[in-house]
């Protein structure tokens, strides 16, 4: 491909409030433009990344027996109302409606659909295990795009759905995917990890996310050092330490002016923070029986230096979706904002749910339900007992292992692909069964694999650059070798680069031919922000000498390479290395 008859156009400067390096640079080399919010085109570049990714994915889920198949993005509604996820998903998912007033969906995720297309192909159990896939489009309307690729709201996904006869059918199937998972990391030049994490939405028993490792992602990562335990803060366990026993006292209002937050109580009262009740107050949407969405007001209380997960507070509910409370709400129960406090709330009106730390703490200070007081020597059992006792805290950096008890370190990274365990959520709902070998009905058992094939690119490039632009693997680049023609209108010296070109893209090398008339150093400057692995460069000198010059991208290595026929196979031995 000559560049000059290309669709393409660099940028020196960042473009827009482009933040992360991967944005600014997919911008500036000309791989993607931003249509809206959240929404992007891919240029010629861009979508040849794009293509070489979604081919590493084809081939290591066919590996592993993966079929491939197309199922619609627009869905009808009445597949979401069988599993009941209509009425629960919220905004995030795109309604509209067709010519015949019927209601219609804009598929954020394909459970629904893939379960109504094998229950009207799968009978028997000689037909599982089967594991379907597809590399198509999503749309999530998400409230605050970010990142460029990272994330957005159009997005394309790799989405797979394994069936199978029961659970131990689906374990084996699971670590089969966690491998090809590992596999198509490593081929795009990724070391992600697979953590422990929230099944959310999906449900399941089940769930681990795959990270990349990196400062500009927005999940945080858990783990030991000594004995391998890794989690996503949101579920993420940990140690807790309870405070020594304590002669419960007797409660004591105390006048504490402009004290609204743990911090600011700690400071007046000249006490730590693990001697106060923090309250917090949220409005949790659950399912009621009949599977329609209500809201519930929740007050939870924590010991006074922790935090709280929402993701645990969520799961503990049974929250499809959980937000922060607005002041007339949390007023509307008998509480204060700032100084909330579990006595005397309206019970009726409110689920309390406390930290399974909470019991074992004595004589805490806790709000008194209006501005400027706390009370004094709180103690759970005696004074309050709550709707629900569980582990609501967020881990963090030096908690506690719950393996082992070691520090636990944080870190920052970008989900780049997740694995979950249906289990049988879906085929119950939807009447998705077979026939086992005694002939007994049995409802299918499922697993769901997902890549995020947008946000895999951005992440390759928030690992693989340098301060001149991207380095692409050369497993994903756009093309393996960039030929810059410095000829400078000498005739010959444009022949020999041509037939440079023929010889590279005879001997099977994907070649970019910058052919353009322009200054050699905004040719090396474009090939450098491109990122493609091996550049050569045919000039006068070089032609004169019977060499051409070759460089590294990614190390920078120069040297220069006889002309003939042995050019092409030393730039294929030179990409070997250029992983």
């Amino acid at each position: 491909m000559r560049l000059s008859e290309y669709l393409f156009q660099t940028h020196r400067e960042p473009q827009g409030e482009a933040e992360l390096i991967s944005h600014q640079l997919l911008l500036r080399a000309g791989l993607v433009r931003q249509v809206a919010s959240g929404i992007f085109a891919y240029l010629p570049i861009g979508q040849r990344v794009k293509h070489r990714i979604e081919h590493i994915v084809r081939e290591e889920m066919d590996a592993i027996g993966g079929q491939e198949v197309t199922l619609p993005v627009v869905q009808p509604a009445e597949l979401w109302r069988e599993s009941g996820r209509w009425q629960q998903i919220g905004s995030e998912m795109a309604r509209l409606k067709d010519r015949n007033d019927r209601d219609l969906c804009l598929a954020m995720t394909h459970e629904e659909l893939v379960t109504s297309l094998v229950r009207d192909v799968i009978r028997s159990y000689r037909q599982l295990p089967c594991l379907l896939y597809q590399v198509q489009t999503k749309f999530r309307d998400e409230p605050r795009p970010r990142g460029g690729l990272i994330r957005v709201r159009e997005f394309t996904m790799k989405d797979g759905y394994s069936f199978h006869v029961d659970a131990d059918d689906l374990d084996a199937w699971y670590d089969k995917v966690y491998e090809a998972y590992a596999n198509i990391f490593r081929r795009c030049g990724l070391d992600a990890v697979a953590v422990r994490s929230d099944p959310g939405m999906m449900g399941g028993s089940d769930a681990h996310e795959f990270i990349e490792l990196s400062p500009s992602g927005e999940d945080t990562i858990l783990s030991c050092a000594a004995c391998g335990y890794r989690a996503n803060r949101q579920v993420a366990r940990f140690g807790k330490n309870d405070l020594t026993p304590e002669e419960q006292l007797p409660l004591e209002e105390i006048h504490t002016p402009g004290t609204a937050t743990i911090d600011d109580l700690a400071r007046f009262l000249d006490i730590p923070k693990t001697k106060t009740a923090k309250a917090l107050f949220m409005v949790a949407t659950i399912a009621d029986e009949q599977g329609a969405a209500v809201d519930r007001f929740v007050f939870a209380v924590l010991r006074g230096d922790m935090e709280l997960s929402d993701t645990k507070l969520a799961n503990a509910v049974g929250a499809l979706q959980l937000r922060p409370a607005m002041s007339e709400e949390i007023r509307a129960v008998g509480t204060e904002p700032g100084f909330g406090s579990p006595l005397g709330i309206d019970r009726p009106r409110t689920l309390l749910v406390v930290d399974d730390l909470i019991p074992s703490c004595f004589n805490l200070v806790a709000g008194a339900n209006r501005v400027d007081y706390h009370v004094a020597n709180v103690n759970y059992g005696r004074d309050y007992e709550a709707d629900l006792v569980a582990d609501i805290a967020a881990a963090g950096d030096g908690s506690a292992c719950p393996s082992c008890g070691s520090a636990l370190r944080a870190d920052q990274g970008i989900e780049v692909g997740n694995i979950f365990k249906l289990g049988n959520k879906y085929s119950k709902a939807m009447n998705a069964g077979y026939l086992d070998r005694e002939n007994v009905s049995r409802p299918i058992v499922m697993g769901c694999y997902g890549i995020g094939i947008d946000r895999l690119m951005a992440s390759i490039v928030e690992r693989h650059h340098d301060e001149n632009g991207i380095c692409w693997p050369a497993s994903v680049a756009p093309f393996q070798v960039i030929l810059v023609d410095l000829s400078g209108g000498d005739t010959h010296v444009s022949e020999v680069a041509a037939s440079v070109y023929d010889d590279l893209v005879e001997a099977g090398l994907e070649a970019l031919y910058d052919d353009r008339d322009d200054r050699a150093g905004v040719k090396f400057n474009d090939a450098d922000l491109m990122g493609i692995p091996v550049r050569l460069t045919v000039g006068g000198r070089g032609v004169k000498k019977g060499v051409v010059e070759l460089k590294v991208r990614r190390s920078g290595q120069m040297k220069d390479m006889p002309l003939g026929n042995g050019l092409a196979e030393e730039v294929k031995k030179v990409l070997a290395f250029c992983s």
